[in-house]
Order: C-alpha cells, then sequence, then structure tokens
C-alpha cells in the first residue's frame, strides 16, 4: 500500500457524519486504505461514555460493508491512554507507506499542546477536517505548524452535516430515537446494550414529558453546552436545569399542595414556577441557582445568574426553534453570549407586545433592567 490514512476518535458512539466523512476523505486522498480507530483513553476526556469494546463494536457495525476502511483496535489492544505520536509512528513503521492523520479543526487549535507534536508530523501528514457547517478558523494554526515545523497541513473541505456524538448520548439518556443520527445496526447496538442510558433524573424527565417536549428539553441542554464551559458552569448544573426547565409544562398546578398560584400571572409564565416547585419539593433539588434557572426560564428577570441567563437563551435558540429571526439570533450567540442574552430578551418583549399578549411583571422588570440600562 502506497497511501494510507488514520482516523482516531473517542467514536462514543460513532455517528453518521464520522461514517460520511471517512468516505469523503477515503476517495479525495486517493487512499489504499483508511483505518478507523477508537481510542482506549483519550489523554483529554476522563469519562468515555463507553466501554472500549462497545465503542470498537459500533465502529464495526458501521464500517462493516465499507471498502478500503478497515476498524483498527490498536490503541484499545494497547490498553493505555491513546497519544497520537505512538499511533501514527506505529503506521508509519507496520506499512511503510504514506501516511496521513485526519484531524478535526477543534483537534488542529489544541495541536501544539499535543504529546511530541515533532514526532507526530515525521511519521504523518496531517488533514484537517473543516466541516462546512462550523465554518471554523484554522488559518493559524495550519500557519504555525508550517512556521514550526516546517510541515505542510492538508485541508479537506467536508461539507457535512452538523452532527455530534454527544448529541446521540443525550438523546439516548431520555429514550430518543436515534436512528437518523447514526447507523441503523448501531443504534440497535445502543438500545439494546443500554449504553448512555440516563439516571433517575433522565427517567423521571422521559416518564413525565411527552416526546416532542422531551426533543426540546434535548435540545436546549445541547444549545447551552456551547457556552456553559466558557461561563465556568458546572456541567452538571447546567443539565439538570436544562432538563427539568419545561417540566411542568403539562402539569395542573392544582395538583400540587403548598404551590401558590401568583394572581394574574399569564399562562406561559405558570409553569416555570410550578417547574421549579417541583424541582424542589419532588425532586429534592436545592441548589437555588438550579431553581432560579428553571423558575425565571420563560419570564426572565433582573439581576440573573449565568445559569439563569443561558437556559433563558437556549430555550429560546435551541435547533428546533423556527421563527422570524432566530438565526440572527443563533449567529449572535455563536459570537458573544451577553449580547445574545439581552438581543434574546428584546426578542421576547417585542413578540409579546406584537401579539398584544400579557407581559408579566418581571419580564418587564427584566427589560427596564438590562436592555434600557444597556442603552
Amino acid at each position: 500500500m502506497n497511501k494510507i490514512g488514520v482516523f482516531g476518535g473517542t467514536f462514543s458512539p460513532v455517528h453518521s457524519e464520522h461514517i460520511a466523512l471517512a468516505r469523503f476523505a477515503k476517495k479525495q486522498l486517493n487512499l489504499d486504505k483508511l483505518f478507523v480507530l477508537p481510542t482506549y483513553q483519550s489523554p483529554h476526556k476522563k469519562d468515555m461514555g463507553a466501554q472500549p469494546i462497545d465503542r470498537l463494536n459500533m465502529l464495526k457495525l458501521a464500517f462493516k460493508k465499507e471498502e478500503k476502511i478497515e476498524v483498527s483496535s490498536f490503541e484499545i489492544d494497547r490498553g493505555e491512554v491513546s497519544y497520537s505520536y505512538i499511533t501514527a509512528e506505529h503506521f508509519k513503521k507496520e506499512y511503510g507507506a504514506e501516511v496521513y492523520m485526519l484531524v478535526g479543526a477543534d483537534m488542529l487549535k489544541d495541536f501544539k499542546t499535543w504529546r511530541y507534536p515533532e514526532r507526530i508530523l515525521n511519521a504523518v501528514t496531517l488533514v484537517a477536517c473543516q466541516r462546512d457547517d462550523d465554518r471554523a478558523d484554522i488559518t493559524k494554526e495550519i500557519e504555525y505548524i508550517k512556521n514550526t515545523f516546517n510541515k505542510a497541513v492538508i485541508e479537506l473541505n467536508f461539507c457535512g452535516k452538523a452532527q455530534s456524538s454527544t448529541k446521540i448520548r443525550t438523546y439516548a439518556s431520555l429514550s430518543l430515537d436515534i436512528s437518523d443520527f447514526t447507523h441503523k445496526k448501531v443504534a440497535e447496538y445502543i438500545k439494546e446494550k443500554g449504553l448512555y442510558s440516563g439516571g433517575e433524573l433522565e427517567r423521571f424527565v422521559s416518564k413525565t414529558l411527552p416526546t416532542k417536549r422531551l426533543i426540546h428539553t434535548a435540545n436546549v441542554y445541547l444549545c447551552a453546552l456551547k457556552w456553559a464551559k466558557k461561563l465556568n458552569l458546572d456541567q452538571d448544573s447546567v443539565k439538570t436545569a436544562c432538563l427539568l426547565h419545561d417540566i411542568a409544562k403539562y402539569q395542573d398546578a392544582s395538583s400540587y399542595k403548598g404551590f401558590t398560584l401568583e394572581k394574574d400571572m399569564p399562562a406561559p409564565v405558570v409553569h416555570a414556577f410550578l417547574g421549579a416547585h417541583i424541582a424542589t419539593e419532588v425532586l429534592k433539588i436545592n441548589d437555588k441557582d438550579i431553581i432560579n434557572a428553571i423558575k425565571y426560564h420563560t419570564s426572565g428577570r433582573p439581576n440573573m445568574s449565568d445559569l439563569e441567563k443561558l437556559v433563558f437563551v437556549a430555550d429560546m435558540l435551541e435547533e428546533g426553534r423556527d421563527y422570524e429571526g432566530v438565526d440572527k439570533l443563533r449567529a449572535i450567540y455563536e459570537k458573544d453570549f451577553s449580547s445574545s442574552f439581552i438581543e434574546c430578551l428584546k426578542e421576547e418583549t417585542i413578540h409579546l407586545k406584537n401579539k398584544k399578549a400579557e407581559i408579566y411583571r418581571l419580564t418587564i422588570d427584566a427589560y427596564e433592567y438590562y436592555v434600557k440600562g444597556d442603552e
């Protein structure tokens, strides 16, 4: 073999865009063979989501009928932390061919922090897989590698769809259908083995909400992940607040003793306050920030915490939302969280005014506090 490719990753689980990318790279690079291999243990991730053998088995199912693509257990067989320099040198020595290593745009940005980057580049040529949907700017990273190591990086313009293993895990944890996101056999394997099953919280949410609202709930959490880490928020708190934000959407407030409904509270706001009550009294959640994020995710209020703002914004911008102006708001969210919150609050208030709907007093207070105070 003269030209081989190496495509490594966690693959927890492998999704449809992994498969599409492998096919694309094999063709565009004119490879004699592409090896796809799951890591045993990533240097950067503690929780791999599934056992190595399960991730390996899912890859085998996904690529079973693909010509010139072979699933390799090399990193799993080593049974140690998976470092790219070891994998690169192994495949170079084993096959004596030109070796191309596929890396995502986000991985390329971290390349300078990898162990022995010069050894990797001496063994393989990096292929940057920049998906069309994220438009990541990797020019600086490519220039850095060229100037520092005198090595070129091939850019593979893979125009795929937005997809992520995190989405599959989140949907699976809520017992939602994942067959549209991965190979059919992989989806069946995940269901059969009970991989990525949620805990008590996910089971409670799954039993309480209908499918359509569960999908919205999952998407709110996925949307919130964009800024959770950057805002230094605890991911478990973000997850809990997002999963429970609509828990009372279809509940009767009169069924809950101890819950008092504020006089003249607009109907669309009630579920948020009732949801906070259920979270506190039924699920025994005592984190005040989580409770407030559930309570004010519809109305907003003055002096909100970052978690409150994040759930408020993610509820409006998750991928299932479709209203005039949402794409513009999402574009702002991609770049600047604070600005996106202000714009979402504006949009919410304008929307209610245009509908001639009653605007809750806290929403008016929030508008005065954030929007007018920012002018």
